[in-house]
């Protein structure tokens, strides 16, 4: 894949991060994201689960701006995330992995509505319904997730799905 072929791929992933449509990424978004989940699964942003889904949240925007924000503005631009995607996460796809995992580590136990360590299909579309993925997305991605079809997805299957998603391997 030459490399406007992965800038391209990199650039439609933006538009997932940027929740409120407004052109660029910002700590709202992150926040946005958290109180969809939230309220999608009805819980409360006062308790343990809903504070680690913030902290969470503010720890995957620390570590994106520091990855890609290039001009300080706590925003970042498109093309501030497919320079920070290109440069720093395409030979190392287990960096954003990192710094995405205390989000997804807490949306998990967000969604994991038994308490069994796994969030099932359906509970994986609501998430990434309540995210703003359209609903034939968001199923065939959840199916997709759970790779030994045991209708569970636990947190290594979604954290190295979306770390793949994001940095579009070659």
């Amino acid at each position: 894949m030459v490399s406007t072929e992965y800038e391209r791929k990199i650039a439609a992933r933006f538009a997932g991060f940027d929740q409120d449509g407004n052109g660029y990424i910002d700590r709202e978004d992150f926040n946005a994201a958290t109180k969809a989940v939230l309220a999608e699964f009805g819980t409360p942003a006062r308790s343990d689960k809903g504070q680690s889904l913030y902290i969470g949240a503010e720890a995957f925007w620390q570590g994106m701006a520091g990855i890609a924000d290039r001009d300080g503005d706590q925003r970042i631009t498109r093309e501030e995330f497919v320079g920070g995607a290109v440069k720093r996460l395409r030979d190392n796809p287990d960096r954003f992995a990192e710094i995405a995992r205390p989000f997804l580590h807490a949306a998990l136990a967000v969604a994991d509505t038994d308490g069994d360590g796994a969030a099932t299909v359906d509970e994986a579309v609501r998430v990434l319904k309540a995210l703003g993925v359209p609903a034939d997305v968001a199923a065939a991605a959840a199916g997709t997730l759970d790779a030994d079809a045991d209708g569970r997805i636990g947190e290594a299957e979604v954290v190295s799905a979306f770390a793949r998603y994001f940095t579009v391997p070659e």
